[in-house]
This record gives structure tokens, C-alpha cells and sequence, in this order.
């Protein structure tokens, strides 16, 4: 599973990186990036979360 960010859509909430601090951190404006793409086992449901948790849509998981 890999989880994909369209950085154009984020708007530096920084919603996503609660659930899933592993996978996404927050540059020093609030924006997000990615750590990796490839979603390691047993942390889908933390991507899952960051994905709903972001109110733009700027996260989308992909199998």
C-alpha cells in the first residue's frame, strides 16, 4: 500500500500528521511531507486515519 500526497492541495493544517507521525512530518511552515511512500505493515490504519483527517484531500492511500 502506498500513500500519496498532492502537495498543491495541502494547506498546512497539519491534521494529517497527528494519526500518522510516522509517516508524515510538517515542514517548518505546517506543510506536509511524506517520510516514505510505501505504507509499512501494521500502519495502515494510522494512514488511513491521516487521510481522513485531511480536509482538502491532499492524501490518498493506494493499494
Amino acid at each position: 500500500m502506498k500513500l500519496l500526497l498532492d502537495s498543491t492541495r495541502c494547506q498546512a493544517y497539519g491534521l494529517c500528521q497527528e494519526p500518522a507521525s510516522a509517516l508524515i512530518e510538517l515542514d517548518e511552515w505546517g506543510y506536509a511531507r511524506l517520510i516514505g511512500t510505501t505504507v509499512p505493515e501494521g500502519s495502515e490504519q494510522e494512514a488511513a486515519e491521516a487521510v481522513a483527517a485531511c480536509p482538502n484531500s491532499a492524501l490518498r492511500l493506494v493499494k
